[in-house]
């Protein structure tokens, strides 16, 4: 059984990202934007609430006294666990309701498919509204996986002449401004 989440096992999860109890509050912020992002993109069904979770979890580790070097990425790592989790946790109760009494009933799967192709359109159309620097920025950004995608970075940053932090900090803004893009698209199109 999990250890329940105190107030002292979070002031050390605040203490870890940062010693400056204001700094450490805004970086805290921050990593659950960030972390409730990777939840939406990924489908999880309650981002917030997963965000949460992978912060009790780190907290509960640090609580029983766990070194963590790399508190940042020890959390994206726990949150990708619990994604994994919610989406497997999510695919058994799809699984559920595919049984032949849920076959006979109005299913959401066609609208989430229309839903899926109305993100995918509106995707394309935020790209090409991005300038040729950014387009390029973003699509070279997340275009491979492990180390490839280090690699790929490591080349990208040198080609914008950007430290790594830099380049990461540049893609999130364009990404942010993709997300906000879309959302519009996708709520325009759902009006229609």
């Amino acid at each position: 059984m999990a250890s329940p989440l105190t107030a002292a096992t979070f002031s050390k999860l605040l203490g870890s990202l940062d010693p400056d109890p204001g700094r450490a509050g805004e970086k805290y912020e921050e990593l659950r934007r960030v972390l409730v992002r990777y939840f939406e993109w990924r489908g999880a069904p309650y981002p917030e609430e997963h965000a949460d979770e992978t912060f009790d979890r780190v907290s509960r580790k640090l609580g029983a006294n766990l070194v963590i070097a790399n508190i940042g990425g020890y959390c994206y790592e726990v949150g990708r666990l619990v994604c994994l989790e919610a989406l497997k946790t999510r695919a058994r109760s799809v699984s559920l309701e595919s049984s032949p009494v849920a076959a006979a009933t109005p299913s959401r799967e066609e609208d989430d498919t229309v839903d899926a192709e109305s993100r995918l359109a509106c995707l394309d159309a935020c790209l090409d509204e991005l300038t040729g620097e950014g387009r390029e920025l973003i699509l070279e950004y997340y275009r491979h996986d492990r180390q490839a995608r280090i690699d790929s970075r490591r080349a990208l940053a040198e080609r914008f002449g950007l430290q790594r932090e830099a380049l990461a900090n540049r893609a999130q803004r364009v990404r942010n401004g993709l997300e906000r893009c879309v959302k519009r698209c996708v709520s325009g199109r759902s009006q229609i």
